[in-house]
């Protein structure tokens, strides 16, 4: 069944047809481009590897390309994934700066909820300094340190370590020190930190 064209669409096949032509008025039949060498006193023997030279050329063009978008690939990857590093970093760092000290309190080993301010010298007697955090990141753990400060001003205990996986914002933490018979006698300090943040302190006396 013979269906006739549109305006449109007559105009769309003669483009085509032009492009063919072009393309096809473009292209050099062997024969052709052997007349071409002779006109010019040029040797046709060597055309086969002057082809051949010409396509290891293009091929060769097209591979560096190919090699060139593949390394802006991945250096384009390599900034996104450097840029979500940075950003869950910083997210990290806010998280931290969040974190504060709610309560501290000096126990001995057991705990009867109170608050010590005397302690008397025993053969290792373990102090505990209690402390209770809000803002804390859950999911995530801390790195905490505790200075014990003898009356000397003299640091004589630092403890180093880092809590449990994080589970609920208000979170309980703890540092000890044994306390021994040859302890100073005085007031007594200790600080908890969090990476070198000071949190909070506390006083006791020794005696």
């Amino acid at each position: 069944m013979n269906q006739g064209l549109t305006p449109d669409e007559l105009a769309q096949v003669i483009f085509e047809i032009e492009q063919m032509r072009s393309r096809t008025e473009d292209e050099l039949t062997r024969e052709e481009v052997e007349d071409i060498l002779r006109e010019l006193n040029l040797s046709s023997d060597l055309l086969d590897d002057a082809l051949m030279q010409l396509r290891r050329k293009e091929a060769l063009k097209a591979q560096q390309r190919r090699n060139r978008l593949i390394s802006l690939g991945a250096v384009a990857s390599s900034l996104v994934v450097i840029g979500f590093a940075g950003f869950f970093l910083q997210q990290h760092k806010n998280a931290i700066a969040l974190v504060q000290a709610q309560e501290d309190r000096i126990t001995l080993e057991q705990d009867n909820g109170g608050n010590l301010k005397l302690i008397e010298r025993q053969n290792s007697t373990p102090v505990v300094y209690r402390v209770i955090l809000k803002d804390a990141p859950v999911g995530k753990s801390l790195d905490l340190s505790c200075n014990w400060i003898d009356p000397n001003g003299e640091v004589v205990k630092q403890n180093r370590y880092q809590t449990r996986n994080i589970t609920t914002s208000v979170w309980n933490t703890h540092c000890r020190y044994i306390l021994g018979s040859s302890a100073p006698v005085g007031n007594w300090q200790v600080q908890m930190l969090l990476n070198g943040r000071q949190l909070s302190e506390t006083d006791f006396e020794v005696q």
